[in-house]
């Protein structure tokens, strides 16, 4: 290679590493882990069977299908986590109470595994920003949120007679803040 070349080639590992790092950084991506790993033995168990030499233990409920609908769905949620994560903070609070309810339902909660998994999984949604394009969190923002401008304007000369039905001959000025949409809307909305 020469001096004055553009760039090198790169092994297709380092950039599918880098692609699936970059794809995993825009999403929710270990709470959907956690969750589909709290799914699965919420699934499976109540399915099982255990063999110790020559004995077969089976634990299957009378609830088998309940635990299967409960680790199917926290499977689906933990893939809606990954693949659709502008829904993350209901499908962290769904995989919360499905986690909650697995401890009755699914031989407690997949023998606790599944539900710390799905519950960790859940928290874990719920608490997930996107970054902004420097890394960090970003803030979100509307245009209804409060701005503090300063102190507040002077108010206009009022004539004596206001002044003296209040008693006071001047009010203490306070901060103002104002809605960042009030003018937009016409002034209808002030905030004193």
């Amino acid at each position: 290679m020469s001096p004055e070349s553009t760039g090198q080639n790169e092994h297709y590992l380092t950039v599918y590493r880098r692609g699936f790092r970059t794809w995993r950084g825009n999403r929710p991506f270990w709470a959907g882990l956690f969750t589909i790993l709290g799914g699965l033995p919420i699934a499976y168990f109540p399915y099982a069977n255990m063999h110790l030499g020559n004995m077969t233990i089976a634990m299957s409920t009378t609830a088998g299908a309940g635990s299967l609908i409960i680790g199917v769905l926290l499977i689906t949620l933990g893939l809606t986590m990954w693949f659709h994560s502008i829904v993350r903070v209901f499908a962290g609070v769904a995989a919360i109470l499905l986690a909650l309810i697995s401890i009755p339902v699914a031989n407690i909660g997949g023998f606790i595994v599944g539900f710390a998994f799905s519950l960790l999984g859940g928290a874990l949604s719920i608490a997930w920003a996107p970054a902004d394009a420097k890394g960090a969190p970003a803030p979100e923002s509307r245009p209804e949120e409060q701005v503090y401008l300063g102190e507040a304007p002077e108010a206009p000369e009022a004539p004596e007679r206001a002044q003296e039905s209040y008693g006071t001959a001047e009010a203490p000025r306070k901060p103002m803040l104002f809605k960042a949409a009030a003018e937009a809307d016409g002034g209808r909305h002030r905030a004193g």
